[in-house]
């Protein structure tokens, strides 16, 4: 049984918004990424075909991996390879994950979210996907209860060594989430829509966890 405490530090996983080919997000991921270290940022692509999905992931490809972050992108399965991400993120349910375990493990990286019941929690983790996702805003932009998260993580975490993701929907939630067995907290508005920009919000989160570390 995987305890909290015998965890690595919780390290951040950034989402994007819904990026396209006329998006100007980019200057605000490297703003990101300058001030504060990531493990993880998740590409919410929007595109018209594969050709232009497959020149997205390469520009930011371009942008994340040197900073030693893992690029992954939500679907497009067909263009994560052959666009240079290192992962994909699965939310359609067992038969995309399976397909997707399929075709990318053990080159790539696989996570699983839109997880709403501790069953659907269970086979994700027998399934062999790397990460699973809790807490994260369902397809209408609404996002369980924070508690509900805290709740669903401790549990996680108590019973399974794969790693967990739980969505922060503010910077306040992030400690508590970390607190509850995260291995990687999630946050996407909280950073890029912070009054003082995305480099302040993560300088900030990043002071949040040194002080939890510190304390513990």
């Amino acid at each position: 049984m995987a305890q909290p405490q015998d965890r690595p530090p919780t390290q951040l996983y950034l989402i994007t918004p819904p990026v396209g080919e006329a998006s100007d997000f980019a200057p605000l991921l490297r703003e990101a990424l300058e001030a504060g270290e990531a493990a993880c940022v998740l590409l919410d692509l929007v595109a018209g075909d594969d050709q232009s999905a497959k020149k997205l992931i390469k520009d930011y490809a371009a942008i994340v991996q040197p900073t030693g972050a893992a690029l992954l992108v939500s679907g497009w399965s067909a263009v994560v390879a052959r666009g240079g991400a290192d992962g994909i993120h699965i939310v359609d349910g067992h038969t995309g994950l399976k397909d997707a375990l399929q075709s990318f493990k053990p080159e790539r990286i696989v996570g699983a979210g839109n997880v709403r019941t501790k069953h659907d929690a269970m086979q994700i983790a027998e399934s062999g996907a790397d990460y699973v996702m809790l807490g994260e805003p369902s397809r209408d932009g609404r996002v369980p209860p924070l508690q509900a998260t805290i709740e669903r993580t401790g549990w996680w975490a108590e019973l399974f060594e794969v790693p967990c993701v739980a969505y922060a929907p503010d910077l306040g939630a992030v400690t508590l989430l970390a607190d509850c067995g995260a291995d990687f907290v999630a946050l996407g508005p909280a950073v890029w829509n912070h009054e003082q920009g995305p480099a302040a919000a993560m300088r900030l989160v990043h002071d949040l966890l040194k002080q939890r570390a510190s304390t513990s």
